[in-house]
């Protein structure tokens, strides 16, 4: 079935013979014009009756499903400038610790010798290596801090180099380091190489849908996170033997947070994220916020990790 353009006026009758209750019908064209019928959609589903049907539940109301994609909006904000956070320390801890090691030229700290020797990982350790070389080609005479040092110095530094480096690239970076270097910055952050590792990777991926505005609150990841003790202590609920929420979802994410952000940062974060529930609470009355949290992989007493 081919989908043709429709008029603002068409996207509201689409709406209103779905069952959806249109209050402010001026207000309502404004934020489809704004907003894109189109994203504006994506956010429908937990407030369709079923699956069968296609309609939306009885009393549901237009500011109700943009009160849940603003819910959304605001999330996003709040994961993408915590991720920066991480995002900063990890390139600050990297290059320090490399520099420190191998030099701060990039024909001493891109020395194939620096990075591990397991012959399984010997393609990607070229690959990444070839990526760094290109960004150093690309921005030697573009970004401000890289074409200083090499038109002054003749080489960039590894800590100016990350500057320019994509969160992506230095995270691929940490998984061909030496073990003893793992080790190192993995300490820094109190985890383990392995946790760090498999956290970085989940990280990344909300880090691209943040910077691209796709949908957050449901987004669920290939990888799994380990479980960790934050599981046990919430007595995050088990079925078969493999816990329902943390693992994969936006809660996994929280106690990615919980792990690598300081205290400090970790419980200013979720007050603003604890403030957007209890404003959608107070926004929505057709669905039930849990049937929001569990959508996210939040428990109902997702709040106490702050203590834990």
């Amino acid at each position: 079935m081919k989908k043709e353009f429709k008029t603002i006026d068409e996207q509201l009758e689409i709406l209103r013979n779905k069952g959806l209750i249109i209050e402010d019908e001026l207000s309502a064209k404004e934020i489809l014009l704004r907003e894109n019928y189109f994203f504006l959609m994506g956010y429908r589903h937990l407030f369709i009756k079923s699956a069968r049907e296609k309609v939306f539940i009885p009393g549901t109301t237009f500011d109700e499903l943009y009160s849940l994609f603003e819910f959304d909006r605001n999330f996003r904000n709040i994961i993408f400038k915590n991720v920066l956070v991480i995002e900063n320390q990890l390139k600050s801890i990297t290059s320090y610790q490399l520099s420190k090691k191998y030099g701060y030229r990039e024909k001493d700290y891109l020395n194939i010798k620096n990075f591990t020797d397991d012959r399984e990982k010997s393609r990607r350790v070229k690959d990444i290596i070839d990526k760094m070389k290109r960004q150093i080609r690309i921005n030697a005479g573009s970004h401000n801090a890289t074409m200083h040092y090499m038109n002054n110095y003749g080489y960039i530094p590894l800590w100016v180099l990350v500057k320019v480096l994509s969160f992506g690239i230095v995270c691929e970076l940490y998984t061909i380091l030496k073990k003893e270097d793992k080790i190192e910055i993995a300490d820094i952050f109190g985890t383990t190489p392995a946790i760090l590792e498999d956290t970085l990777t989940i990280l990344s991926n909300y880090r691209n849908l943040c910077a691209h505005e796709d949908i957050v609150f449901e987004h669920h990841t290939e990888r799994v996170i380990p479980d960790t003790k934050y599981h046990e202590e919430m007595a995050i609920p088990r079925m078969d033997g493999e816990y329902i929420y943390g693992k994969n979802d936006l809660f996994a994410v929280i106690i990615i947070f919980k792990i690598l952000l300081n205290k400090k940062d970790f419980r200013l974060m979720m007050k603003e994220i604890e403030y957007e529930i209890e404003l959608l609470d107070g926004r929505v009355d057709s669905i039930p916020i849990n049937k929001v949290l569990d959508r996210m992989g939040f428990p109902q007493n997702y709040i106490d990790i702050i203590g834990r």
